[in-house]
């Protein structure tokens, strides 16, 4: 499809957001099309590296919120699970490449990443409370082992923005680089990997994740539960029906 682009060569299979008038947020088929594309790169042996990557201005804006309002994710089937199951279990590394705003998704899909470069233009947002909403992609879990306690906090309860240079300091990106190389530089760095003996970054991969693997498995389970009660209570109804009419949420009743 069009809004996600595949392409594969010299070992690595690069996936782009390519919804840039719509800010790449992503709809369902998106979803469908990320996580095929995950489960394409993990059966072929001639993919030995996976690279995701939006624009030089934009990375995703996270969830088209028409569409997900219009089709809910309702199974653990549903393509956002399909997803989120695929990049947190997917065996080979992962790089990616965020310049611009990465939002909800935009920047959780993160944490089940390898190598992470980013734009001196990168900001990265969790507004999930925000939403009357909870974390997904066991970032409840992922988040404080990596930002410590109160900076988690700080940005899964207020939601608020975080710059390149703050996720360099805690060690959600590799490097920060000037935006529009950010994208050649995550391929050279995919490269490197994809020259390497698959069966040595496998197990490595898998021995780094080990320990917390079964952990992310059991909180995104339950972090989709939460998620999915939450959307249908008043306070997410309030926070999605102030987006579409544009205007500021008033959760003062619920």
């Amino acid at each position: 499809m069009s809004d996600i682009l595949v392409h594969t060569e010299a070992g690595v299979m690069t996936i782009t957001f390519n919804r840039v008038d719509k800010k790449n947020s992503i709809t369902s088929s998106m979803y469908a099309a990320l996580a095929d594309a995950l489960a394409t790169a993990e059966s072929e042996a001639a993919v030995r590296c996976v690279l995701i990557q939006g624009d030089p201005t934009i990375f995703s804006a996270g969830n088209d919120i028409g569409d997900f309002l219009n089709g809910p994710a309702s199974t653990q089937e549903s393509p956002v699970f399909r997803f989120l199951r695929g990049i947190a279990t997917f065996p080979k590394p992962i790089v990616a490449a965020v310049c611009g705003p990465a939002v909800g998704i935009g920047t959780t899909m993160l944490f089940h990443c390898d190598l992470v470069y980013a734009g001196d233009n990168a900001a990265f947002s969790m507004p999930f409370v925000n939403l009357g909403l909870c974390p997904e992609a066991a970032s409840s879990l992922l988040v404080p082992q990596m930002l410590g306690y109160h900076r988690a906090a700080e940005a899964l309860l207020l939601g608020e923005p975080f710059m390149a240079e703050a996720a360099l300091e805690v060690g959600l990106v590799n490097r920060v680089v000037p935006p529009t190389e950010a994208n050649a530089i995550a391929q050279a760095q995919a490269r490197k990997l994809a020259a390497k003996p698959l069966s040595a970054l496998i197990e490595t991969k898998r021995l780094l994740k080990k320990a917390q693997m079964p952990a992310v498995l059991e909180r995104m389970g339950e972090e989709g539960a939460s998620f999915g009660r939450m959307l249908r209570e008043p306070a997410a109804k309030e926070a999605f029906g102030a987006f579409m009419e544009k205007r500021k949420p008033d959760f003062s009743k619920v």
